[in-house]
């Protein structure tokens, strides 16, 4: 549970190979295919998507497996089912010696349903942008172009469709082949949803959706990948196994050196007022400002207003307002008008939103903050306005804001739009970074402000129906018990980091108290035997928080790792002092040499060792002192356990080689 918030084991992994090719099989899915260090893709799985575009999980069963030292057999049943939903398939994997890979799904729909998907999807990764590629299309022409560089308003959220193959260059003169079958595909750029990969799936998003399938329907569909090798025969050049590396994490202080964002979380959604020694712990982290939702149709929002008010001030905090217009907003903010006046918070900038129905509809925002601002300005004027979106970066792509009206654009961010495993989360870590240059791209000077960060999403703004409640004694789907885990305070820094160095000028995450929160409250989690929280105590990513809390106003030097999937970290520097932020965001051990260090620093763990004091008494905790310890001309190495966090303090860094 203090791992990634649950018990259960992780799914198996099985290594297996194809002639020059690795992966790993897990559950029905193909993970990494690699040759030698260089990923050619990294994931080839099915996926059966509902009416509003949710996943049916899978279920697995009579899995058969033959492999070899240089080739793999895989066959396998599965079940589609939830609601009315029941398609049933049988998946067939091999590879080969000489490197190629098929996937096929046969199945059938057993009963009649809506659905926006079924089918076979293939990501390559996002590393592979700016590659050259051929894109096959299924009237037999071929496009010569590469891979997008950066999700922008000017490009198609679809740079290639109508496919028939999709080739691109892994190394100079070595090509992948991917080949489909049984359906039309099309690449989808996930960097705007910040996953890393550039998604290509079927069918086509410019054919209707929600459609029927009715029982009796037979699906099959098959994805070829071959390798294509145009590389002289010499055997130095043609040489597949690379030699692992060993795992190291680099401080780059020459690099360009950003300003540590300001930082804040969102007003608790169970809409209970901060007790005094949630207030005292909420102090120690010195917040920037405190985010309060407002849906002006909503007649609760009032009461709303007026606890985060009251929060804010006994936190001695800023107030970020996010105000959601209706068509009826020439209404609402005159009836707003005298309740602002009368609570007189303290607000540091609005966000400016029109309600979710609004975006289809293609409302201008202009005129939503044009109306804002005539009937707000003059509360404060020192106010900042900010528009953009309250959901993925997408929308912003798909809505550009009036930037003549504005301070600073905005979206928000979740891991989880696509994918909700733990190795899938991890991946989008990267891809924030290409997310705030996207958002750039469009705001040009303008500060980017990102509100919220959070596991799950908030609302589903993809659906095409009514989403269904959730049934009673299960989480709510903006739930996620890594909220209170190890993991949960790695990805926070991954995402700090990425997010920081990108220039980010502010970030708000998650809640203050409860379950989407930082703490849990006095009463405890709603759901103890699903949401396996302690009442009262804080989370592991509070302390993240408490470290950055310490360097406020600090800058943020550039770091790279080695595997950014197995080990990231965060590193900043304020009055000749330096603190780096470590995570290991594997289930194993990992020890990792962290390069351009000082010659003497201070090493404090967070780990399955102490994690449960440190969430039931944070004060003692972080009172204590880490190990000193001296480097070795600036180097040194850490052994992190299983989603462990290290922080290390230093007085100065290595000097430039």
């Amino acid at each position: 549970m203090l791992f990634y918030g649950k018990d259960e084991p992780l799914p198996e992994r099985i290594a297996l190979h194809a002639g020059p090719l690795s992966v790993w099989y897990e559950e029905g899915d193909l993970r990494y295919i690699k040759l030698g260090d260089c990923e050619v893709l990294r994931r080839v799985y099915a996926a059966v998507r509902d009416r509003n575009w949710g996943t049916v999980r899978p279920r697995l069963s009579n899995v058969q497996l033959e492999a070899h030292s240089d080739s793999f057999h895989l066959a396998y049943d599965v079940e589609n089912k939830q609601g009315d939903i029941d398609f049933a398939w049988r998946g067939t994997i091999t590879g080969d010696v000489q490197g190629t890979i098929t996937f096929k799904l046969e199945g059938v729909a057993r009963s009649t349903f809506m659905k926006n998907r079924i089918g076979l999807c293939v990501l390559h990764p996002a590393s592979g942008a700016g590659a050259a590629c051929l894109a096959e299309h299924v009237d037999g022409t071929i496009d010569r172009s590469t891979l997008p560089v950066l999700p922008v308003p000017d490009q198609p959220v679809q740079p290639f469709a109508e496919l028939r193959a999709m080739t691109h260059e892994v190394l100079p003169g070595l090509w992948a082949e991917v080949r489909f079958g049984g359906d039309i595909f099309e690449m989808e750029d996930q960097r705007s949803w910040t996953d890393a990969s550039y998604k290509t799936f079927c069918t086509p998003l410019h054919l209707p959706f929600p459609v029927e399938i009715k029982a009796g329907t037979r699906v099959e569909q098959s994805i070829t990948l071959t390798l294509k090798d145009k590389r002289p025969a010499e055997p130095d050049q043609r040489a597949l196994v690379v030699p692992a590396l060993p795992l190291t994490f680099s401080l780059q202080p020459e690099s360009p050196v950003r300003a540590l964002p300001q930082i804040g979380l969102g007003s608790a959604s169970h809409g209970r007022p901060l007790n005094a020694r949630e207030l005292e712990r909420l102090k120690a982290l010195q917040l920037h400002h405190l985010r309060v939702d407002l849906k002006l149709a909503d007649p609760a929002y009032e009461a709303n207003l007026r606890r985060a008010a009251i929060d804010a001030r006994a936190l001695g905090i800023l107030l970020e307002v996010a105000l959601f217009i209706s068509e009826n907003g020439e209404a609402e903010l005159r009836q707003f008008q005298p309740i602002i006046e009368q609570v007189r918070p303290v607000v540091g900038r609005w966000l400016i939103y029109p309600v979710r129905e609004m975006y289809a509809g293609g409302t201008p925002f202009a005129e939503v903050v044009t109306l804002a601002r005539r009937h707000l300005a003059r509360y404060d004027p020192a106010a900042h306005w900010v528009t953009g979106t309250n959901t993925d970066l997408i929308w912003l792509l798909r809505t550009p804001p009036p930037l003549d009206l504005i301070d600073a654009v905005t979206f928000a961010i979740t891991p989880q739009a696509h994918a909700f495993d733990n190795a899938s989360v991890v991946e989008t870590l990267e891809a924030q970074a290409a997310a705030v240059m996207s958002a750039r791209h469009l705001a040009g000077s303008r500060p980017i402000i990102v509100s919220p960060v959070t596991l799950k999403m908030r609302h589903n703004p993809y659906a095409t129906g009514a989403v269904p409640p959730t049934p009673p004694g299960q989480l709510p789907t903006q739930v996620d018990v890594r909220q209170m885990s190890l993991l949960g305070a790695g990805w926070t820094i991954g995402s700090v980091k990425y997010l920081a160095e990108s220039g980010v000028s502010s970030v708000t995450y998650y809640e203050t108290t409860g379950w989407r929160g930082v703490m849990e409250t006095e009463d405890g989690s709603p759901l103890p035997n699903l949401f396996r929280s302690r009442p009262g105590s804080v989370f592991p990513l509070y302390h993240v928080f408490a470290d950055l809390a310490e360097f406020r106003g600090s800058e943020v030097i550039a770091s790279r790792s080695s595997d950014p999937r197995k080990v990231n970290g965060l590193a900043v520097r304020k009055a000749g002092r330096m603190r780096l932020l470590l995570t290991n965001l594997s289930p194993e051990t990992a020890r990792v040499t962290v390069l351009k260090l000082g010659e003497r620093v201070s090493v404090h763990h967070l780990d399955e060792t102490n994690v449960e004091r440190a969430m039931e008494a944070p004060e003692s905790f972080r009172a204590q002192s880490g190990d000193c310890c001296a480097t070795e001309a600036g180097s040194l190495s850490v052994e992190l356990r299983p989603y462990a966090l290290a922080r290390i303090d230093a007085e100065s860094l290595a000097p430039a080689a």
